[in-house]
Parts: C-alpha cells; structure tokens; sequence
C-alpha cells in the first residue's frame, strides 16, 4: 500500500531501529525488482523474506501487551509483504503463504469499492469467493512451514475479505430471480458506458446506442416498477428501478460531457487513464511482459490517488469537493485498474520467471495442436514435422529430466514438464489418426 506521512513514528526506541531496519529491506527488495539484467530466484528473495520476519518477531516481542499499535512501522512492513508477495509469484512461488498477502490487499481494495459504489453482479463476486477460498487453503497448507505471525495474519486478512463479500452477498440476496438478468444487464451497460466515457476519442454514436439499451429495459416497466409475471411486484425492484435511473442520468451526462474533463481534476485524470491503458496492455501481452514485481509502483501510486480521498469525494487544489461527474469517472477508472491488477495477480503461472519463455512457447504450441486436432487433424504424419521439432528442441534442453538456468533448477518444473508431455500427448495422437488414415486409404 502506499507509503503517507500522517502515521505517526514509532515512539518506543525498539521500534525506531525495526523501522530503520524494515526500510533498509524495502530498498533492498526495491533494487532487486529494478534489476532486469538476470532472472529473479529463490536465492535472491527468500534471504530477504527471513530478514523481514526477524523483524516481525522482534515487533511481536515488543507489542505483546499493545496489539492495537499502528505507525510507520507497519506501513513500511506492508510493503515490505507486499513486494515478497509479488516477488513469490515471481519466482513461481504462488501456491505459498506470502504470494497471498499482494491478493488479499487488492481484493480488499475490490470489494470496498463495490460496497461504495453499491454497484456489481453475483459473477463479480463469485470469481473473489473462489479466489480467498483457494488463498485458504494455500495459508492452511503453509502452516508448518512459514512463521505463525505471517499465516495467522493473512488469515485474519482472508476473513476481513469474507466479512466485506458476505456483505455483497447479502445485498444482492434482496433481488428476486427475475430481475438478475435485467439487474445484470443494466450493471454491463453502466460499465460501457463509463467505458466509452474514458475513451480517448468520445463517440456520441457509441453512447446513443448503450443509452437506447437502457430505455429498451425502461419501456418493460408498468407505471415505473417491474411487474412479474403474475401481476406482482418482485422483491427488489426498488433497487433495480433505482439502478435503471442512474443509467439514464449517467447516459445524459455523458453525452453532455463528451468526454471533456474539467481542469482542476485532469492531471488526476489523466493519471488515472495513463495506468489504466497500461494494465489493460499488460493483461492482454500477460504471459510474454509481466514481472509480477511491476505491480508494486502501479498498486502503490493507485493506492495514493484512492487515499487522497476526503470523506470518500475528490478535492481539488483548493479543497473543492469534485462534481458527480468528476467522482464518477474518478472512481470508475480506479475500480478498473484495481480490477486488472487482480486479474494479473490470479492469472500468474506457478512457473519462475526463468521458466516462462519456455512455459509460453510450450503453451502457443499446446493451443496450436488443439486447433489442428479440433480442425480435423493432419492428413500426414508430415505435416506434423514442424511441431515436433520444436517439441523436441524444448525437450533437448532438460538436464537430467530437468530444465536447468545456468546452475540453478527454477520454480515451476512440474508444471512445465506436465505441459510438455500434454504436447507430445496430443502431437502422438494426430500422427496416430493420420497413419490410420493412410492405411483406410
């Protein structure tokens, strides 16, 4: 999370020296995230990761009869886990108790959004469910290996973030089951339409279109309520007429606006669009670009803008609340960029970084033979030359059965190994299929 000066400095001199301590470690972890001139290892981070918790139980020690504490030092210790955490995907690590810290932060980032904003679908949160019960499992499974501050903390974390989605929950239990899908319709027109909003070039025609959507849905409504079947009114369409207004004062704003942002809050948003556009890239080049550790900058300066907030509004430079439209935007581009951050996180391979071109190439190749295959197959073994030379240039470079980086066996050979015989799998089946062939012919 983001580094603020409001906390106050630790005021027992055992904690100062953890302080100093802790820093000297961020920085450290900080240049070993900035150095791309070789691949990140376990070598390199887990010294790190058992200076932290010596730290940790020294700061245990000490606060034996203050739990409730909070200072710098505890910010400082943040980022500390949250670069270990990434820094444990890194190393393809994920299925170990400090890669959930990083997960558990952003989701809480989420899922507060969605309890403000008051606007989401059962599938936003049912992907967060299946997520923090995996990080359970994973923290519960670590117990025996990691200190019990680490597991018991991001145990507590795990359920801070079932409190806040059993919250979300809750509140969509109140829609009866005919007015879900109208209820999920209009959140996805919403969501264009703020989209279309934060486009580089504004297209009215683009806007017009969602806006008719919206009044589609408004035409159904008998005397403004939603009416069942029966002639009753369901549970919940109070919400739901309530949702279906604010899409079409949202439309009229918006195309009102045209995408043209008032100064006293552009540098902010432009910023914000600025990381938004840069996530949406990484998402799409994931498996060839991303070093988890880059999320680290992207979280932290999201962070800051989000705790800028005053009583949850916007301020300008001379401490002016932001105008609905303002705030909307605002908060819609910062939901979107925490909303990839998580996407990234969830999407890592369990598989080091000094695995991954292998990794990736073993995949396109994976998918390749599965088009082939789904396509109809080959009508020679021939044809299947160039696929097996290059599963068998990938297989060339095990040492031993292993994939080797100059001395040192990555994370992640099970994975690798598995996706590789898959390959031969499916490459041994199409040669199979077309000898058949030959010999019907």
């Amino acid at each position: 999370m983001a580094d603020t000066p409001n906390l106050p400095a630790p005021l027992d001199s055992r904690e100062q020296h953890i302080l100093e301590n802790l820093q000297q470690l961020r920085a450290a972890l900080n240049l070993l995230k900035q150095d791309r001139t070789t691949y990140v290892k376990s070598s390199d981070v887990m010294p790190l990761h058992e200076q932290v918790l010596v730290e940790v139980k020294k700061l245990a020690d000490i606060r034996a009869d203050k739990p409730t504490e909070d200072n710098q030092v505890d910010r400082v210790l943040d980022g500390c886990f949250q670069l270990l955490s990434l820094f444990f995907m890194t190393i393809g690590r994920n299925n170990e108790a400090p890669a959930a810290y990083a997960l558990t932060s952003t989701i809480k980032r989420l899922l507060d959004h969605l309890i403000e904003v008051d606007l989401y679908s059962e599938k936003d949160l049912a992907h967060c469910s299946q997520t923090l019960e995996r990080l359970r499992h994973i923290v519960k499974a670590s117990d025996a290996s990691y200190s019990p501050y680490l597991t018991t903390q991001l145990s507590n974390r795990i359920e801070v973030c079932q409190i806040s989605l059993t919250t979300l929950q809750e509140r969509l239990a109140r829609l009866a089951p005919e007015l879900v899908p109208i209820h999920e319709k209009l959140i996805s027109i919403l969501r264009s339409l703020s989209l279309a909003n934060t486009k580089a070039k504004f297209s009215t025609t683009e806007v017009k279109g969602l806006q008719a959507q919206i009044q589609e849905v408004d035409a159904t409504r008998v005397d403004g309520k939603f009416v069942s079947t029966n002639g009753d009114i369901p549970a919940g369409n109070d919400d739901v007429c309530a949702l279906l207004n604010k899409g079409l004062r949202w439309s009229e704003m918006v195309l009102e606006r045209k995408g043209v942002f008032p100064e006293p809050f552009n540098s902010k948003y432009q910023t914000l669009v600025d990381i938004r556009n840069k996530l949406e890239k990484l998402s799409l080049t994931q498996a060839w670009s991303l070093r988890e550790t880059d999320l680290y900058d992207v979280q932290r300066q999201l962070d800051r803008i989000d705790e800028s907030r005053t009583d949850g509004n916007f301020v300008d430079a001379d401490g002016n609340f932001a105008e609905l439209y303002v705030q909307r935007t605002l908060l819609y581009l910062i939901r979107r960029s925490y909303g990839y951050i998580y996407y990234l996180m969830v999407s890592s391979e369990p598989v080091s970084e000094a695995l991954l071109p292998v990794y990736n190439q073993l995949q396109t190749l994976k998918r390749c033979l599965l088009e082939v295959k789904e396509s109809g197959g080959v009508s020679s073994p021939r044809e299947l030359y160039p696929y097996s030379m290059k599963l068998n240039s990938l297989d060339n470079m095990r040492v031993d059965g292993k994939f080797m980086v100059g001395r040192e066996i990555p994370e992640g050979q099970g994975s690798v190994i598995e996706l590789l015989s898959e390959c031969f799998d499916l490459s041994y089946d199409l040669r199979v299929a077309a000898e058949n062939e030959s010999e019907k012919e």
